[in-house]
């Protein structure tokens, strides 16, 4: 499929579901396609939605495209009473069509109740965080990356997140980069900085992408890192740059399903530190601003890629008049640490029910990032979370339409890896999971 989806994208017709397969009979899908106008004049396309072999369309648009441009539309359909497999199919009159399969689970929750994708950190930024694991994934070969795009698959997770193409450990307010530059290390062979990080694979973000190609997967390719919680304007030009050439680089591939931004935030939008309330009002302004830029620049690469943010879930309902100007320029929004709620604030379920309530009302896709760790005792080093406590999230939080899990080098590890980062406690977990989804559809809940 994938190589004909890859042939509709040349042509002009591409087309995207969010969130992708497989969704419960509960989700309404956003059907997405992007227009591609490759000739010199201005061009109005007839746009119309087909499901399976229905000749009569779900629904249809008219779009004007500009020349040597791109515009995309978008279609609400609501998967209730089609639980089963069915085709989607974009038909452009005068250009072509593209097509994407979707599962529908007959359920009587949003949620799947199993992980959909995960995060993949090329390494993790915080070398403390990343002890157990660090060295084993700076020393992946191209074969290796290869091995963790088929465990993920292996565990029915169909999503990568890629956590960031470049790496800055620096800090939004701590840094001179204006002033002196951006000395960040790219992970892939960039034209725009000189900087490297030192890993043993010249390009994993190709490896990734290609091996996700051939399993008909779907990748986030993260931006990141210009600075840490870092929404300038500064930032947002950078970001503007490094999407355009991985969008010429990468592009051609069929699984590069979105962009993630990497610089994460804190739920009360408050930069993550002691901030005045002048300057937290003028930090939640550019945050809003950053993300209006970057949605429309990345409309104009690529009109049905969705864009996503991970966001802190603690004390979000602190800074609700924000989240709902920044829900309408985000796509999706992917919290983590419900599970953890801090003293003084809401419950998990709350909170979450809470933002779909504000998702809802802005249009924007809420989806769960669930931790796969745990914090090792007195060292702060990640290590891999029983399994109880992700079945446990899986039925305390069953509205969120995906669950991504952070994340899956160094705290998950397929038994037959040729490099396993994590060792043995990752491979348990693989396993357990594995177990898992075997016996869930015997649970209560699901």
């Amino acid at each position: 499929m994938m190589q004909f989806c890859l042939a509709f994208l040349t042509a002009g017709v591409s087309l995207t579901l969010v969130p992708p397969s497989p969704v419960t009979e509960q989700v309404t899908l956003d059907v997405r396609a992007g227009i591609r106008n490759h000739s010199a004049r201005r061009r109005v396309f007839d746009v119309s939605l087909f499901l399976d072999s229905n000749r009569r369309p779900l629904d249809r648009a008219s779009l004007e495209v500009p020349p040597a441009s791109a515009q995309g539309v978008s279609f609400r359909w609501p998967a209730r009473g089609h639980a089963g497999r069915h085709k989607l199919t974009i038909k452009v009159k005068g250009l072509g069509y593209a097509t994407r399969d979707i599962e529908i689970v007959a359920s009587s929750r949003r949620s799947t109740g199993v992980i959909g994708g995960a995060w993949v950190s090329l390494v993790l930024p915080n070398e403390r965080e990343g002890a157990h694991f660090n060295t084993a994934m700076r020393g992946l070969n191209e074969h290796q990356w290869r091995e963790v795009v088929r465990g993920i698959h292996e565990l029915g997770m169909n999503t990568i997140v890629l956590e960031e193409a470049f790496r800055n450990e620096q800090y939004h307010g701590r840094h001179s980069i204006e002033r002196d530059g951006y000395h960040g290390l790219a992970f892939y062979p960039s034209r725009l900085f000189p900087g490297r990080a030192e890993i043993g694979c010249p390009d994993p973000i190709e490896a990734i992408l290609s091996e996700a190609d051939r399993l008909d997967m779907h990748t986030f390719v993260g931006v990141g890192m210009y600075a840490w919680f870092d929404f300038t304007p500064g930032s947002l030009a950078w970001h503007r740059n490094v999407a355009s050439e991985l969008w010429e680089r990468y592009g051609r591939h069929p699984s590069f399903y979105g962009w993630y931004v990497s610089e994460e935030v804190c739920g009360d939008i408050a930069g993550c530190r002691s901030l005045t309330p002048a300057e937290t009002e003028t930090y939640r302004m550019q945050i809003v601003d950053f993300f209006r830029g970057f949605k429309e620049h990345c409309r104009r690469l690529a009109p049905d890629k969705p864009v996503m943010l991970a966001p802190n879930s603690h004390f979000m309902m602190r800074a609700e008049s924000t989240w709902r100007e920044l829900m309408r320029r985000l796509d999706i929004v992917c919290p983590f640490g419900f599970h953890r709620q801090p003293e003084g604030d809401a419950q998990g379920e709350e909170v979450a029910a809470w933002l779909q309530k504000v998702c809802d009302d802005t249009g924007a896709h809420l989806w769960m990032d669930l931790e796969t760790f745990i914090f090792e005792p007195g060292a702060n080093a990640l290590l891999p979370r029983p399994i109880e406590g992700l079945v446990s999230d899986l039925e305390r939080f069953p509205n969120f339409e995906k669950i991504l899990c952070f994340q899956y080098p160094g705290l998950m590890a397929a038994p037959w890896a040729s490099v396993k980062p994590g060792g043995a406690a990752a491979v348990k977990l693989f396993e357990d999971y594995k177990r898992f989804l075997k016996t869930r559809t015997a649970r209560p809940g699901f």
